[in-house]
Formats: C-alpha cells, structure tokens, sequence
C-alpha cells in the first residue's frame, strides 16, 4: 500500500502543482481512506517528501574510485531516467519550480531528499574520489558539483527533449573533468583512441 500511495502523490503533485497538492487527491488517485494517510503524514507534502526519497534512484560510485568518468556518466545518467520519468520527474521539478511560494518544502526536499539520500548526482561521485584523494578536493565546489546536472536541465529547456548519453558523456569529458582537473582520456579503457 505504500508503494501505491507514493505513486498517487507523485502523480498528483505532477498533474496539479504543489499549490493544489490535497489529502483528498492523493487519496483518491491510493485508493485508500483520507484518514489513512493523517494517521502517518500529517501533510501531502510530507507525503511528497516521503515518496521522493524511497523513489529517487542513489548514486553509488565504484568502491576503489578507479572510474570517474564512468561514474560521473552514470550519475547523470541517472539523472536523466528521473527526467525521462514524467510522473517522478515532473513531481521533483514542481517542488523547485514552486520554490519561491513553497520555500519550507523546498528545503525539506534538498534536506530530507537529496541530502539524507547522501547528495546530488555528481557531487557524490565528485566527493567519493576526492575522499580518497582521487582529485583535488580543492575543486569540488559548489560550481563544480552543479556543472552537469545544470547542463542537463539547460538542454531539456533548449531543446525540449532528454540528453542521449552521448551528450551526457560530452557533458563529462568537456566541462566536468577538466573542471576538476582531470584529462578525460584518463578515464577511458587502455588503447582507446581518445579523439
């Protein structure tokens, strides 16, 4: 049941916007009583919050951090299968697009979300290999960590569509390695022509 509850209030939040998000439409979409939900969450947004942190997929960079860019293009790979997603996708975008009239759900979902579930795409990665001196800890800024993840967005606004992951791989090895210090070819198998 509380798979199906997740599912109704991502639905609901992506089909109504945060402002109209209710007990009652997220109850109706469950197919369960409205008190069932107060008995647990006392708002849908706390119920929104909930459903994005069991749903959202978590990042796990290679234990040995002997592959940053295939880590970096896996996490922003995963990245993209939360925007392909339209239901979980336009559900996370509505809480940042709603930002400025919801401020206390947007912190609670960079808080209790991204932060709980132990950060955000590309900054994990980054963080992971700068932990075991990987990369210059010194570079992993608050630019540099939200490089790709801005591109991302940036291309789904230009060009109403989701980056292919050829696009995603370009995204890593022209502007998050070398921002980070890194030559892409040295994270491309050995012999592999790096033009």
């Amino acid at each position: 049941m509380l798979d199906a509850i997740h599912e109704a209030v991502l639905a609901e939040a992506a089909e109504v916007g945060l402002s109209r998000l209710s007990m009652e439409g997220v109850a109706r979409r469950a197919g369960t009583a409205k008190t069932s939900l107060y008995r647990r969450w006392p708002t849908p947004g706390d119920i929104l919050i909930d459903a994005m942190y069991h749903t959202l997929p978590q990042e796990v960079p290679t234990p040995g951090a002997d592959d940053l860019r295939g880590d970096l293009v896996r996490a922003l790979m995963l990245l993209r299968g939360v925007m392909v997603d339209g239901t979980r996708g336009q559900a996370m975008f509505a809480v940042v697009a709603e930002a400025r009239h919801h401020p206390d759900l947007y912190r609670r979902f960079t808080e209790e979300v991204f932060d709980a579930r132990g950060g955000r795409f590309t900054r994990t990665v980054l963080e992971h290999y700068a932990g075991r001196g990987r990369i210059d800890p010194a570079r992993v800024t608050p630019l540099t960590v939200d490089i790709g993840e801005a591109m991302m967005i940036k291309y789904g606004m230009d060009h109403q569509a989701f980056p292919d992951e050829e696009y995603v791989a370009r995204i890593v090895d022209e502007v998050i390695l070398p921002a980070v210090g890194q030559d892409p070819r040295d994270g491309r198998p050995s012999g592999t022509d790096p033009s």
